[in-house]
C-alpha cells in the first residue's frame, strides 16, 4: 500500500489537474476526489465521520458568507452607494488625476459586496466613458480595479479569505482581523499609485494637446443600476447608512459572531427595506446563484480537508516536508509563504492554491511553531497578482468591456500588482499580521 504521503500528494495533484484542466469543476473534485483517496487510503467506513467533521468545520464560514452576500446585495439593490457613485463621478472632471483616484476609491466601496464580477460591470460602466472622454489609458482603469477589488476581497466575506479559514480550518474572522491594517496599507499604496498615474496622464494628454480640466462636470454615463429603479429605496438611504455602519463597528470590536451579526444585519435590511413577502423573495432569487456558489463550495472543501486529516494524509506529507526543509528556512515560512503566494495564485485558480497547497504549508509550519491562522493570512498576500492570472474569468469580461487585449494588462500592471502585494507584505510583517521568523 501507498504511504500517507504519497497517497496525499497524488490526490493534491489529481485535484489541481482536474480543476486547472477543466475536466471538473472545484466543487465535483472537491467531493469525488478525497473520497477516491480515501478509499485507497483503507479509510473505508470512516469516510463519513471524516467529512461531516471537516464539514462542521467550515459551517460557521459558510453560514456567514450567506448572510453577508445577501446583506450587502440588498444594499446594492436599495441604492446605499448610488449617491457616492454619483458624487465621485460629478467630483472627478476631466482631471486623470481626479478620475484615477475615483476610480480607486469607487471600486473599493462598490466591492463591499465582495462579488468582482459586479464591481467590473458597474465600475468600467460608469467610468469608461469618463476615460474615453479625457483620452486616458483604459489600462489604468484595468489596473485599479484588479487591485482595489483584489485587496478588498480580504474581507471575511471575500472568496480568498474564506477559502483559506476552510483550508486549514480557523474561523474566517481570526484570518481577516490581524490583516486589517495590512489591506488599509494596500488601499493607501493604491491610492497613491492612483495619484501617480493621474498624474502621468495628466502630462501626456497636456503635451498632447488634450484639453485637461480640474472642475467637476456633470458625469456623461448614468449609474449602471438605475436601470432598476423600482427596488431603489431612496428613502431609506440614511437608515441603511446607519444599519452598515453599525454592522462594520460591531465586526470591529467583536460584539457578536460574525454569523450571528450577518444573519441579524440581513434579517432587518430585508424587512425594512423589502416589507412585502413578494419583494423579498425576489431579492433572495436574483441573488441566488451566487450564493449557492460560494456556500457548496466551501461545504465541499469541509469534506476535502476533512478527509485529508482524518486519513493522516495531511501530517505525513507535513512530516516529509519537515524532513527536507532545513530548520534555518523553516523558521521563515510565514514570509515565505506570502511571497511564494504571488507566483502560485498567478499560475494556479484559488481553489487549487487554498485547498491543494496551504493546508500542506499549514501543516508543515506548525512544526516550527507557526500558527494555521498565520499562514493562512500570509497566503493571502498575493492576491493583488492573482487578480491578473489567465485563469480567472472576471479578466477576460474586463478586458472585454474595456476593449483591450488581457496580455497588454498584464504587461502594463502587473509590476504594480507585485508592488502592491510587496507593500501589504511589509504592512503585515511589521503589524504583527505574522511572524518573520520563530524560534
Amino acid at each position: 500500500m501507498l504511504s500517507p504521503a504519497l497517497l496525499g500528494t497524488l490526490m493534491i495533484a489529481t485535484f489541481m489537474v482536474l480543476i486547472m484542466t477543466k475536466r471538473m469543476s472545484a466543487v465535483t473534485a472537491l467531493l469525488a476526489v478525497p473520497i477516491l483517496f480515501g478509499l485507497l487510503a483503507g479509510a473505508g467506513a470512516g469516510l463519513g465521520d471524516m467529512i461531516l467533521e471537516g464539514v462542521i468545520q467550515v459551517a460557521p464560514t459558510a453560514l456567514m458568507l450567506t448572510f453577508a452576500v445577501l446583506y450587502f446585495a440588498i444594499m446594492m439593490d436599495a441604492g446605499l452607494f448610488d449617491p457616492l457613485v454619483r458624487s465621485v463621478l460629478a467630483t472627478v472632471g476631466n482631471d486623470p488625476v481626479r478620475i484615477a483616484l475615483g476610480t480607486a476609491v469607487l471600486t473599493s466601496i462598490v466591492s463591499l459586496d465582495g462579488d468582482g464580477t459586479t464591481t467590473a460591470l458597474i465600475i468600467i460602466t460608469a467610468f469608461l466613458p469618463v476615460y474615453r472622454r479625457v483620452g486616458m489609458n483604459p489600462l489604468i482603469l484595468a489596473t485599479l480595479l484588479g487591485l482595489c477589488n483584489s485587496l478588498m476581497n480580504y474581507l471575511p466575506w471575500g472568496g480568498p479569505s474564506a477559502r483559506a479559514a476552510a483550508a486549514v480550518g480557523v474561523d474566517v474572522g481570526q484570518v481577516f482581523g490581524p490583516l486589517v491594517p495590512a489591506m488599509l496599507a494596500g488601499l493607501l499604496a493604491t491610492l497613491l499609485l492612483a495619484f501617480f498615474l493621474g498624474r502621468s496622464e495628466r502630462r501626456r494628454l497636456a503635451a498632447h494637446g488634450f484639453p485637461v480640466s480640474n472642475g467637476s462636470v456633470e458625469p456623461v454615463s448614468p449609474f449602471m443600476a438605475d436601470a432598476e429603479p423600482d427596488i431603489r429605496r431612496p428613502g431609506l438611504f440614511w437608515f441603511n447608512l446607519a444599519l452598515t455602519m453599525g454592522l462594520v463597528l460591531g465586526m470591529a470590536f467583536g460584539l457578536a459572531p460574525l454569523p450571528v451579526m450577518m444573519m441579524g444585519a440581513f434579517a432587518i435590511a430585508a424587512t425594512v427595506n423589502y416589507p412585502r413577502l413578494r419583494d423579498q423573495k425576489a431579492r433572495l432569487t436574483a441573488h441566488a446563484d451566487n450564493v449557492v456558489n460560494i456556500v457548496v463550495l466551501i461545504f465541499a472543501a469541509g469534506a476535502f480537508t476533512g478527509i485529508l486529516n482524518g486519513t493522516g494524509m495531511v501530517d505525513a506529507m507535513a512530516s516529509a516536508a519537515l524532513s527536507v526543509i532545513p530548520p534555518s528556512i523553516g523558521r521563515y515560512m510565514a514570509p515565505i509563504t506570502a511571497l511564494v503566494s504571488m507566483p502560485l495564485t498567478f499560475v494556479m485558480s484559488n481553489d487549487a492554491y487554498y485547498f491543494g497547497v496551504v493546508p500542506v504549508i499549514a501543516s508543515a509550519a506548525a512544526g516550527y511553531g507557526i500558527e494555521a491562522d498565520a499562514i493562512a493570512r500570509a497566503s493571502l498576500i498575493g492576491q493583488p497578482v492573482h487578480t491578473l492570472s489567465p485563469l480567472l474569468a472576471p479578466i477576460y469580461l474586463a478586458c472585454g468591456l474595456l476593449g483591450v487585449d488581457v496580455a497588454d494588462v498584464q504587461r502594463f500592471a502587473l509590476k504594480w500588482a507585485a508592488l502592491i502585494s510587496l507593500v501589504v507584505l511589509a504592512a503585515a510583517l511589521a503589524t504583527g499580521a505574522f511572524p518573520l521568523h520563530t524560534g
